[in-house]
């Protein structure tokens, strides 16, 4: 009859692929609670099973580690975070070291382009026939499922679907051969 194994024992019966299909999931939850944002908790748990992975032969209990590492990660963290001071909105012209930020308008030539891209738009809606047209605004003036544009207008479904997809390579066609796409 053999010995149990002991807890340090018993630990390198696991690999670390059991490992992470045991834990990452009771990890990225208790790390969620820590950090606040999923994605932070996401990156936190791979770096902690990255690290274990580097020392995994000096770990003598790889779950307690796993769940001490996911801690002192969240903690730098959060330490890093307050390190960080928002820069507060300048209320004049300039920023706080007196620069002059850039305007956030477009250039004057950037807004013309625009202008006529949007002309170019109109005028190719306006060689549609007027169920073309209707089509359009349903699904993106009143934001209409295909659905509920089939209901509106009796075509399937499908028919809405294909009839949107060909307006629109259309538009995308003469959008191109006039160089604005």
């Amino acid at each position: 009859m053999q010995p149990e194994p002991t807890s340090t024992e018993s630990h390198r019966a696991e690999t670390i692929e059991e490992l992470f299909a045991a834990l990452e999931s009771p990890l990225l939850v208790y790390a969620l609670r820590l950090a606040g944002e999923r994605g932070l908790a996401e990156d936190l748990v791979q770096e902690a099973f990255m690290r274990l992975h580097v020392q995994f032969a000096e770990v003598r209990e790889p779950r307690r580690w796993l769940y001490r590492t996911v801690h002192n990660l969240a903690l730098n963290q959060r330490r890093k975070s307050q390190k960080l001071v928002p820069l507060e909105a300048p209320s004049s012209g300039g920023n706080a070291t007196g620069e002059v930020l850039p305007d956030p308008q477009p250039m004057p030539d950037e807004q013309l382009a625009r202008l006529e891209g949007i002309g170019l738009v109109r005028l190719t809606l306006e060689s549609f026939d007027a169920r073309s047209r209707e089509l359009l605004r349903l699904k993106f003036t009143e934001n209409l499922s295909y659905k509920e544009i089939s209901s509106r207008t009796g075509l399937t479904i499908g028919n809405v679907g294909y009839q949107l997809h060909h307006l629109l390579k259309a538009l995308g066609d003469e959008l191109t051969r006039n160089g604005v796409l």
